[in-house]
């Protein structure tokens, strides 16, 4: 992983699976992990979600300011307790590592979240932006970033009438996704946080 990669801010999104039978020590399981991830330096927030108010699936989110925040929590002798304490009702576990508008586009898109303050430790359940605002955040990005590298384009020769249409769709989608991964979407997203958010 490059250096630039390595500063980057980094989600985890987990998946588990519960004990249904086990729901109210499970909650406080969760928030306990929540509560001990906050303490750590380089923490920038938390949450998790469940389908319903009897579903035994859970997704869990924290994001760390990078890899070495991020690992120095991973691999602490606190986290290592917590797991411990969840051997005997967690069924299931899967997880990923995003950078972006990560957790957006994992189950369940819509719902609600309870959210962690890093800064206060304070609890609120906050809705999930609508998947028609998440639409529109990514058409703000993606459509200038398109019509820029349509007209950067249009000068090299054979460009829009030699050039079958789908190698110039595979050219156009190759050079733009990591951009609007990486750059673009993190900038729209951080600027229309409060919108999103409403």
């Amino acid at each position: 992983m490059s250096r630039e990669s390595s500063t980057l801010p980094i989600t985890v999104s987990i998946r588990r699976e519960v004990d249904p039978a086990r729901i109210a020590e499970a909650t406080a399981w969760v928030q306990t992990g929540l509560n001990l991830a906050s303490t750590y330096p380089g923490f920038l927030g938390s949450g998790w979600v469940r389908a319903g108010e009897h579903s035994q699936v859970w997704h869990m989110l924290y994001r760390f300011a990078g890899d070495e925040t991020l690992e120095a929590w991973e691999r602490s002798a606190e986290r290592e307790w917590w797991l411990s304490m969840g051997e005997g009702f967690v069924r299931s576990e899967r997880s990923k590592r995003r950078t972006g508008i990560e957790g957006w586009f994992d189950e369940p898109a819509t719902g609600s979240i309870t959210v962690v303050d890093a800064a206060t430790g304070a609890t609120e359940v906050a809705a999930a932006p609508p998947r028609w605002k998440q639409a529109v955040a990514i058409w703000l990005g993606f459509f200038p970033l398109n019509i820029a590298f349509a007209y950067l384009m249009s000068p090299i020769p054979g460009w829009g009438d030699v050039l079958p249409i789908w190698l110039r769709v595979l050219i156009t989608t190759l050079v733009l996704t990591p951009i609007m991964t990486y750059w673009v979407l993190p900038w729209v997203t951080r600027s229309l946080r409060n919108w999103l958010a409403r």
